[in-house]
């Protein structure tokens, strides 16, 4: 079949059709000011994330549209000064926009369905009051809905879930209603609380006292699903739940689907206090390692504590069963199950100004002691580590007198070849353990120089060690001018250089040692910018 040149084009522009409004810095004001509510992307075409954001975004805005909720995407290429205006740092940035001065941070997953119950949620009241009429439609409106039903006379429990709600509106929706005949036949006395949801069994009814804490706590745990699934949409949830997540390995979407019907039990069992979900092995299967099992050896079980980054892994030359499964995960409770520990041997002697620390000295030579310890996590791959070495060896040099190394310790550790404490967040990662305070040690953020590094040892340490560090030398007179420009470049260099830092180096380290198969498994070519999100 022929078109002629005329439809060819028509087709064309079809195709190229978007519901994403691409803004300029003098558009850009102007249509913010005519929405009560948009959702601003600032982007670099250059930027992998960006790429992978796009198909997601574009979805995202053709749904929206029919709530008028417009997305909007800037070109930092292009608009620098106008990203600039709204503090954009790294790519992608998501806002939402209220006008042009209530803005906010968009936190939620950059996925085309979590953009649209985020976005549905913002356009929506804190609390959405629910009738007869509207409550069956309101239960389905998002993947979690709570509903609170309570007298109107009651003001206490009003409060009291408005406050929840104004807490948690980015996460799930909240409606209430005064309707006893509602309360009655959902089977709940007045005040009572009901989550809805689109997974398991479709409901939770709250049954504790109706306080704040008791109803966050219901809702952090209602809407966790029994058998979730690990994925970097889901992982820094999983993490930041506080217990321990129970990871099940398997290559293909039957065999993940078998194994959580088959452990499905015990997750019910142990409902609130071990969260369970399966893992793509195939695209996550190196994440295994970070966790003690053998790579490629699947399926396979491992119990992870987050708050402590202590990991359990099950024997992966037995069988996972209910029955078997069941009794390690009830020995792990009782405490019966003993961490399984990462580490490189013990170091015969510390060569070098730098003290290395392995797992099996970390407590030594970090917390059981009266120093103040600074404690650089490092990845063997990581370009940025590399770069920082020799001016951390500067850095431990100055602390080598027989007085200053009474005081501080300057130390490193591979944190991918050893099991720490801490979930570092990236490589490098930099912290000061206090003496007298080494259960609240401080993270560092300043520039990595050696002069900055030593003023915050100074500032913040326990002891206050000032070390000495050598003057610059001065530059002749005649040639104030063109070093002066040269340091003029070099500052802006090493400016840019620290934000690409915190954007390409923001590697989460459960995930540290997945990052090469991650790459090939995606195909990018965007080298640092493309990593394994878990």
């Amino acid at each position: 079949m022929r078109y002629s040149v005329p439809l060819c084009g028509l087709l064309a522009s079809i195709a190229l059709a978007s519901d994403v409004h691409d803004l300029k810095k003098d558009t850009f004001k102007g249509f913010i000011e005519e929405h009560d509510l948009v959702l601003a992307e600032f982007f670099a075409p250059w930027c992998g994330h960006c790429k992978a954001l796009a198909p997601e975004y574009e979805t995202a805005a053709t749904t929206l549209k029919e709530k008028d909720i417009p997305l909007v995407k800037v070109d930092c290429t292009e608009e620098s000064d106008l990203c600039q205006e709204y503090g954009v740092e790294g790519y992608p940035t998501l806002k939402v926009f209220r006008g042009t001065e209530v803005i906010s941070p968009y936190t939620g997953q950059r996925k085309a369905d979590a953009i649209i119950s985020y976005m549905t949620k913002q356009a929506l009241p804190a609390v959405s009051d629910i009738t007869k009429e509207t409550i069956e439609e309101f239960k389905t409106a998002d993947k979690v809905v709570l509903v609170a039903y309570f007298a109107a006379d009651d003001k206490a429990s009003n409060e009291t879930f408005t406050s929840v709600a104004n807490g948690l509106r980015d996460n799930y929706l909240f409606g209430a209603t005064n309707d006893s005949t509602l309360a009655k036949a959902e089977g709940v006395e007045q005040p009572g609380l009901v989550l809805y949801k689109s997974f398991d069994d479709g409901k939770d009814v709250f049954t504790e006292k109706f306080d704040k804490e008791a109803i966050e706590s219901f809702a952090k745990v209602a809407s966790t699903p029994l058998v979730g699934e690990v994925g970097p949409e889901t992982y820094s949830d999983y993490i930041a739940a506080g217990i321990p997540l129970a990871y099940i390995f398997a290559e293909t979407q039957e065999e993940r689907d078998e194994l959580a019907k088959e452990l499905k039990p015990l997750a019910v069992k142990h409902k609130g206090a071990i969260n369970f979900a399966t893992i793509d092995a195939k695209a996550f299967g190196q994440h295994a390692g970070n966790l003690n099992l053998e790579v490629g050896k699947f399926p396979a079980f491992a119990i992870q504590k987050t708050d402590k980054n202590q990991k359990f892994p099950y024997a992966q030359d037995k069988k996972i069963t209910e029955k078997d499964i069941g009794q390690f995960v009830d020995d792990f409770v009782a405490g019966k199950v003993d961490p399984s520990i990462k580490s490189e041997p013990i170091p015969e002697t510390q060569e070098g100004p730098v003290t290395v620390v392995v797992a099996k000295n970390y407590d030594e030579l970090v917390i059981n002691n009266d120093k103040d310890v600074l404690l650089e996590f490092y990845a063997p791959w990581c370009g940025h580590c590399k770069a920082l070495a020799p001016k951390y060896e500067e850095l431990a040099a100055l602390y080598g007198s027989d007085e200053l190394s009474k005081l501080v310790t300057v130390a490193k550790v591979d944190a991918t070849a050893n099991d720490v404490p801490d979930e570092i967040q990236g490589f490098p990662t930099i912290k000061l353990f206090p003496a007298g305070k080494k259960d609240s040690p401080i993270d560092y953020s300043g520039a990595r120089t050696v002069e900055d590094l030593a003023q915050f040892i100074k500032e913040n340490g326990s002891h206050k060690a000032e070390a000495a560090i050598a003057p610059e030398p001065q530059t002749p007179a005649d040639d104030d001018l063109p070093e002066q420009a040269a340091a003029a470049s070099d500052k802006a260099s090493e400016s840019a250089s620290e934000a690409a830092e915190k954007a390409t180096d923001t590697v989460k380290s459960a995930a540290s040692a997945a990052t090469e198969a991650v790459k090939s498994a995606a195909g990018g070519d965007d080298g640092d910018d493309i990593h394994d999100e878990l």
